[in-house]
């Protein structure tokens, strides 16, 4: 799967959350949405930190090590 479209799609997510979170009335349902933006956040790091670690190797004559 092609990382940028990986990246927009958690990125819209997010944003799309963060927009219904402003119109959320209750705090249990600030909550449900913060856990959400959070849990998509983590996912965006894990992704990231993993496209950081393959970026040494973006080299096309370097085989990736695994």
């Amino acid at each position: 799967m092609d990382p940028e479209k990986i990246f927009d799609g958690i990125s819209k997510e997010i944003f799309s959350v963060l927009k219904a979170m402003e119109k959320a009335k209750t705090p249990e349902e600030k909550r449900m949405y913060s856990e959400t933006v959070k849990n998509l956040c983590d996912s965006l790091e894990v992704f990231l930190n993993f496209a950081g670690d393959l970026a040494p190797y973006d080299d096309e004559d370097e085989p990736i090590p695994f």
